[in-house]
């Protein structure tokens, strides 16, 4: 659906709700929400919704937590990932409100009793103005799959397996403790100073161990049968 389209409806819808507020709001208060309609429709149109890609580099992909560019990649992995569930979920829940919406205006269209035509009434006023904001929700959810895209090229320049998450770990991990650990002061908590160094410890050791270069040539060596290669 077009920006133009959502525009129009969310004003419509804005303007049809506003006789009910008098129900809430003093009739001056009223009043005051007219006047604002346009106002408030370019509101509701441009409100941020979910990450900037200003806020994705700075804030998600942060260096000090994802120091090489296979970590960064990996982080645009997990959050697009997150984005396509949403969506889909998202999908799913469109499809159910349109589907009550096409149910409350047959039951509309044949209830004869006052009352229960007015609070069907207030069902379709909500699942409309719900769609909008579905609508308005799938446009942000894909901007953010398409900015995530958009980050993974920029950070895969080949110098990391982008096929295997755990290849890169070792090593930005390593890095990301070492900062870490750099940065304790006298106030910093003990059970976090405990954690840090043990962490980073742990990280040394196995990369001096070469534990995990060990594990991934006996991967290797596997068969699809589930027996050594030089047994086959």
């Amino acid at each position: 659906m077009s920006d133009e389209i959502v525009k129009k409806d969310i004003k419509h819808l804005i303007e049809q709700e506003t006789p009910n507020l008098n129900n809430l709001l003093s009739p001056e208060e009223v009043s005051d929400f007219k006047s604002m309609t346009e106002e408030l429709r370019d509101t509701w149109t441009k409100k941020q919704m979910f990450r900037t890609e200003t806020e994705a580099r700075f804030s998600v992909l942060q260096d000090n937590r994802y120091p090489t560019r296979g970590a960064k990649y990996w982080q645009c992995v997990r959050e697009q990932s997150s984005y396509l569930d949403n969506l889909m979920a998202l999908s799913f829940d469109y499809r159910r409100n349109d589907a009550k919406i096409k149910y409350l205006e047959k039951k509309i269209a044949n209830e004869k009793d006052e009352y229960k035509l007015t609070k069907l009434e207030i069902d379709l006023d909500e699942c409309r103005f719900g769609k909008a904001s579905m609508e308005k929700t799938a446009k942000h959810r894909m901007r953010e799959i398409k900015m995530w895209s958009k980050l993974k090229s920029e950070f895969n320049d080949g110098s990391f397996n982008d096929k295997d998450v755990n290849d890169h770990q070792l090593e930005s991990y390593h890095r990301m403790y070492k900062h870490k650990a750099e940065h304790i002061t006298q106030n910093t908590p003990e059970a976090e100073v405990f954690n840090i160094v043990g962490q980073l410890s742990s990280l040394e050791r196995i990369k001096k161990s070469g534990e995990l270069e060990n594990k991934t040539e006996q991967k290797e060596q596997i068969t699809q049968h589930g027996q050594p290669k030089d047994k086959i």
